[in-house]
């Protein structure tokens, strides 16, 4: 039997955040407590790794209801749930982690949570009394959650934030486009689309927490975050159309190597260059680039993906594609007489297209 694969820290981080989100009977519960202005130690977690680092209390096995958890913490000890935190365990539980284990906090509670936390490899929510916050531990992070309204106008300046560079992100990939069927593309073209897409991608990928932790109050930004990067897939085939084909490169391996490029040297363009296979001195590409056309030919919404593929098999770039007779087009699978000319005329529509739109946006 194959092992289950272990999820990552992200993955973690983000059930988490699920589990105390508006709408849960946790996120109930510890509305309460807050409200109550008591204090409160939750852990969630594998039941037996927490039951040999606890002790004592009342052994409960009962379904995690808000009322119920809220009535629990009037009690000094801690409330022990299992893994998905829909069962109560243990409530009033003396904890016992390793006092070893460093931490920076300096109240007994929050002190024991962190310890906890990195010991037992679960999630521990602290509630405190006296600074009437939450404070979640999970592993070897830390995270204290905002109110509703400071979570909304979080999330909102990121999404206007992001809404800006979508612009910029549209106009590089408009320019790109025309610039493609003119057969007059540089490095410096297609480094700063992946430069403006790479960071749509990162800002978008900031807004996600806020989301999980908006729970059910936060249905409007995530509607308003899918559509703002619907164009993310296809600005993502400018890195497949471009990027320089090496022995055991593989477009997954760029992907990567962008993504892990520093916040910082992202707006180096050289930076971007570099991690495309081009080398890092950008003046070195005196000759101009012609894509694969995995992205042009996409817009068209005429082809299937594998279709696609053998177009970019057959004829290498996008020129040689719009270059090849009907006859020629026909050889290639699963393209008939039919479906050859529907690729040409496309792209013949798509160039006039870009065409009209930039001739009246001078006109404008």
């Amino acid at each position: 039997m194959a092992k289950a694969k272990s999820k990552t820290g992200q993955e973690l981080y983000k059930e988490a955040l699920l589990m105390v989100s508006p709408g849960t009977p946790l996120r109930d519960a510890l509305f309460a407590i807050l409200q109550s202005r008591n204090g409160a130690l939750i852990c969630i977690g594998d039941p037996k790794k927490l039951g040999d680092l606890s002790e004592g209390g009342i052994e409960l096995d009962a379904p995690t209801k808000p009322q119920l958890v809220y009535e629990l913490s009037k009690m000094d000890g801690a409330i022990i749930l299992n893994d998905d935190a829909s069962r109560i365990l243990y409530a009033n539980r003396f904890i016992k982690p390793d006092v070893s284990i460093p931490t920076d906090e300096t109240g007994t509670r929050h002190r024991a949570a962190e310890r906890l936390a990195k010991q037992a490899k679960c999630l521990v929510v602290a509630v405190s009394e006296r600074r009437a916050s939450v404070t979640l531990y999970m592993h070897d992070r830390k995270h204290v959650l905002d109110t509703i309204p400071t979570l909304l106008n979080k999330a909102m300046q990121a999404i206007q934030t992001l809404e800006k560079y979508m612009r910029a992100l549209r106009q590089a990939a408009l320019d790109l486009s025309t610039r493609e069927f003119e057969d007059m593309v540089t490095i410096f073209d297609v480094c700063s689309t992946v430069q403006r897409y790479e960071l749509v991608v990162r800002i978008a990928a900031e807004i996600e927490p806020y989301i999980l932790e908006l729970g059910t109050e936060g249905r409007l930004i995530e509607m308003q975050l899918k559509e703002l990067t619907l164009p993310l897939d296809e600005a993502e085939l400018v890195i497949k159309d471009y990027y320089r084909a090496k022995q055991g490169v593989t477009y997954e391996d760029v992907l990567t190597r962008i993504s892990e490029i520093s916040q910082q040297d992202l707006l180096n363009l050289s930076a971007i260059s570099q991690a495309l296979g081009y080398g890092s001195n950008l003046r070195n590409t005196d000759t101009y680039l012609s894509p694969r056309g995995y992205r042009l030919l996409t817009q068209t919404r005429r082809l299937t993906p594998q279709i696609i593929e053998n177009l970019v098999a057959r004829f290498g770039s996008l020129q040689q594609i719009m270059r090849a007779p009907k006859e020629e087009l026909c050889e290639v699978e699963g393209v008939g007489e039919v479906l050859a000319e529907r690729v040409r005329l496309s792209l013949n529509s798509l160039r006039n297209q870009l065409a009209f739109d930039r001739n009246r946006k001078w006109d404008g």
